[in-house]
């Protein structure tokens, strides 16, 4: 980090620009954590797809199968790999709130940018209560801290407790994962206390457009939609955020025969199965020549047959067709 505590609202608004990548952890056949598979699909994302930012241990990255080792190990791993090329946020969250200090200044100490911090998801707690969690873990650092309101942890937060918790000196953010509606009520309670994020692609040019917003913090959408060479996600954000938003639509509409499939792969087996579909996005990310390895438990492995009706929907989609050959050969 490079700033003060006081200073952290400034530096988020000075630094959340852009696309930035919410990315997996990437396992052995063993159960490892795959430490070059890790190197490997960072030094893809930093040098051939130019990400502004990586979002790492985080859903994505199956931060509650990992054991403390592990978060601390990919953590700074991905510092070392980012350093010079793009920023990097942490998550941090645990149901302790001293494991979430610890790995929070753990994050801190070794040159993270940001950490975010999930909705403690256990024990069940009042708003009052969540805010004095929140109050008591940032008082312990003093790295810029953005609150992760997703509804994978069982239960939101209201506006008006997303505007308290704002209201802490190094609160600085939120991935906001509700309905637009509600973004809406947070931006306006919270002006310019908060840099916001929505995980959905396909509300990306929405919100630069309709709401001013300037990052793209959480989602895989950003290497999963392109490759080296087609990279239609960072052409629309590049040009909407010049402000130039009917030349966006071009690059906008070409993402969506892409866009479909991920709905199918990426939304679909959470919104109709409650199931968190890193399987899928890694399997995704493998056919792109990406590491991706299998899922923990209770996540279930994506079987042969998925992998195959993904594959084909991906090439229907014409996104594999526009690998760059040695890429193409290594997926």
């Amino acid at each position: 980090m490079n700033y003060r505590r006081s200073e952290a609202k400034d530096a988020a608004r000075a630094q959340f620009r852009g696309l930035w990548a919410a990315i997996t952890t990437p396992f052995t056949p063993d159960d490892r954590l795959d430490e070059s598979g890790l190197r490997h699909n960072m030094r893809y994302f930093t040098d051939r797809l130019g990400v502004d930012g990586i979002f790492c241990t985080g859903t994505m990255g199956e931060f509650w199968a990992l054991t403390k080792e592990e978060r601390l190990r990919a953590v700074e791993i991905v510092v070392e790999e980012a350093r010079g090329k793009c920023k990097v946020i942490a998550h941090t969250g645990h149901h302790s709130p001293n494991e979430t200090v610890d790995l929070t200044r753990h994050a801190q100490e070794i040159g993270a940018d940001f950490a975010i911090v999930i909705n403690p998801y256990y024990p069940a707690a009042s708003e009052d209560m969540i805010y004095e969690w929140f109050a008591a873990v940032a008082s312990k650092v003093d790295i810029g801290i953005w609150m992760f309101d997703t509804s994978y942890a069982g239960y939101g937060f209201s506006p008006q407790l997303t505007a308290r918790i704002a209201d802490i000196e190094n609160i600085c953010g939120i991935k906001c994962s509700r309905p637009l509606e509600h973004y809406a009520q947070v931006q306006k309670l919270c002006g310019d206390r908060l840099v916001m994020s929505h995980p959905a692609e396909s509300e990306w040019l929405t919100l630069m457009r309709d709401y001013g917003a300037r990052v793209h913090m959480s989602s895989a959408a950003p290497f999963i939609l392109q490759v080296p060479g087609w990279r239609p996600m960072r052409d629309y954000t590049d040009l909407a955020l010049q402000g130039k938003f009917a030349e966006a639509q071009t690059p906008w509409k070409a993402l969506e025969p892409v866009r479909e499939a991920h709905e199918r792969w990426m939304r679909d087996p959470w919104t109709r199965h409650k199931i968190i579909p890193i399987a899928y996005l890694k399997a995704w990310s493998e056919l792109l020549g990406l590491v991706g390895g299998p899922v923990r438990a209770p996540l279930p492995q994506v079987t042969a047959a998925e992998r195959e009706a993904l594959k084909q929907d991906l090439e229907r989609a014409g996104l594999l067709a526009r690998l760059p050959a040695r890429q193409a050969r290594a997926a």
